[in-house]
Order: structure tokens, then C-alpha cells, then sequence
């Protein structure tokens, strides 16, 4: 497979002006050009990108896209996605979260390496670390696995940065938009593992993050429970409905310190049963074997 062209996309709310600066200054520091840069104002006007030192030079510079109202964070990667693929000059894109950044310069070209040694790669995800060099637990993409050093395939990846395959995009469809937020990772991993594709875990690939809790978003608890209910319906077989959300009842109970927060969770789940899902395509069994094999059946 020849060299890769890559895509950056980057989805901000405007209030984090100086990590987006600090960002883009990483991503033009790579040692791999970038074919394009997009970035995505979610519901909010954006500072002039365009003309970003060290990205001015691409084709057509930095393309800034300001969205009239927030579509959440999978609807605003498919506004990017969807104006990358209208370019045609993109074969991977490689999404960041606002707040993080590249500390090394070979990330981008890395990512070429990845991709042009293996034409079923679809995602690749990278290793989510704080200024200390920490990763959180729930930030590696494997059960029983303490070591965010251990590198191979899995069977999901983390969406603060990651890398997609538009070949694959473009077969599995985008992210789900009507997610939101949370589980939309899940969502793209069921459908990109169902199609044949692999999500590798690589570690050596860094954005440094800050260490957060997914909890501190209001909606939390509520569109979890919501978007867990919705990714069981739309994609499992049947037989594993059931055990995929009584499972999840089981451990909600057991973590969830919160009254409240259970209360939110409990009318999340009401919602996710009552509301439309979209549309049913339950994954083969094959590939609920191949998941097993990989160290996650889809039951947790």
C-alpha cells in the first residue's frame, strides 16, 4: 500500500482557545505533513485557524467549519469527516479531543507506517496520558489489563485520539450522531469489527490529556444508561440483549455512589427503551466469537 494521506480534525466548543492553539502547534510540529486540518466550531464561532502558523502552507489551509448549534461531539466529527471526504485527497483522518496534544513529532508518520503495513487496519487507538505520564484505567481499551504499555488488537479504542480509515468510514457508515455523547465509540467499534476491519491499541502513539471524569458532564448518567440500551438493540443478537444490559444494571448499581446520579441513570434507561434506536443490524456471531477471542465478549 503506498504512503497514507492524512487527515486532522479537531471538534471544539470555543472555550478552550489556547489548548486548540497548543494543539494545532503540535500537529504542525509533526514530522509527517498533514493533507488537511479541519476544525469544527460545535454550536460556537471560532478565532481565525485558517492561516495557522505552520499549517498556512496546506491546501487551502486550515479549514474552519462554525456550526450553528452543538450536535455533540459525534456530530461534529461527521461535519469534519463529511468535509474531508469532499476534499478526496484523504485516506486516514486522525481526530483529537481540544484539550489534548501530540508531545512527540512522529505521530503522524507513524500512523502512515501503521496503515500502509496493513490494508485491514480500520482504527488504530492511541494511548491517553496526563503531564505525569499517567494513564486512567478506564482509559485502556482491554478488561484485566493494568499496563497501558501492552500494544495489540482489541476490540475497542478511546476517543479522545484515535485514527480512522476512510475505506472503512465509508463502508460502516459515521459516527452516530443522535449518541451524542457517550458510547459512540462502541457504536463505530461494533460496526467496524462486524465488517472485518481491526482496531489495534498503540501505545506509542501519546496525546497527553488531562486527567478528567466523564461524570463531570450533566448529561452523564443519563446518556450513558440512554446509548447503552441503544447500542444492545441496534447491534446485538438477540439472545444477548438481556445479559449485555443486565450486566451493565448489575455493575451501575454496584459503582454509582450517587442517588441522584442513579436516578438520572435509571431515567436514561427508561428513555433508551422507549425511544427509537435507529436501525437494527445485529452483528454476526462470528464476530461476538471473534470479540471473546480478543478478551471482551459483547456481555460488558
Amino acid at each position: 500500500m503506498s504512503v497514507p494521506r492524512v487527515g486532522v480534525s479537531v471538534v471544539t466548543m470555543g472555550d478552550r482557545p489556547r489548548q486548540v492553539e497548543a494543539l494545532l502547534a503540535s500537529v504542525a510540529m509533526q514530522d509527517a505533513r498533514p493533507a488537511r486540518v479541519v476544525v469544527v466550531g460545535n454550536g460556537s464561532p471560532l478565532p481565525d485557524y485558517a492561516s495557522f502558523p505552520g499549517l498556512q502552507d496546506l491546501s487551502g489551509g486550515v479549514t474552519v467549519l462554525e456550526l450553528d448549534e452543538n450536535l455533540g461531539c459525534p456530530g461534529g466529527r461527521n461535519e469534519a469527516l463529511e468535509a474531508l471526504a469532499g476534499f478526496g485527497d484523504v485516506d486516514v483522518v486522525v481526530e483529537l479531543d481540544d484539550d489534548g496534544l501530540l508531545v512527540d513529532k512522529d505521530v503522524l508518520s507513524r500512523v502512515q507506517e501503521l496503515y500502509s503495513a496493513d490494508s485491514g487496519l480500520g482504527i488504530v487507538g492511541f494511548r491517553i496520558a496526563d503531564e505525569h505520564g499517567e494513564t486512567q484505567r478506564r482509559h485502556v481499551p482491554r478488561l484485566r489489563a493494568k499496563d497501558p504499555m501492552r500494544r495489540g488488537e482489541v476490540t475497542a479504542f478511546l476517543g479522545g485520539g484515535h485514527a480512522l480509515s476512510m475505506e472503512m468510514l465509508a463502508g460502516t457508515g459515521l459516527w452516530p450522531a443522535e449518541f451524542f455523547f457517550t458510547h459512540e465509540e462502541t457504536d463505530l467499534s461494533w460496526r467496524a469489527l462486524d465488517a472485518g476491519w481491526k482496531i489495534l491499541y498503540e501505545p506509542g502513539l501519546l496525546l497527553q490529556h488531562p486527567k478528567t471524569s466523564p461524570a463531570r458532564h450533566a448529561v452523564y448518567y443519563r446518556m450513558t444508561a440512554r446509548n447503552r440500551v441503544w447500542l444492545a438493540r441496534r447491534h446485538l443478537p438477540a439472545l444477548l440483549v438481556p445479559l449485555y444490559l443486565g450486566t451493565w444494571v448489575l455493575l451501575t448499581v454496584a459503582r454509582t455512589r450517587s442517588v441522584t446520579g442513579l436516578k438520572a441513570w435509571a431515567a436514561g434507561f427508561a428513555e433508551g427503551m422507549r425511544t427509537e434506536c435507529g436501525a437494527r443490524r445485529p452483528m454476526r456471531w462470528r464476530t461476538v466469537w471473534r470479540m471473546t477471542r480478543l478478551g471482551r465478549p459483547p456481555v460488558i
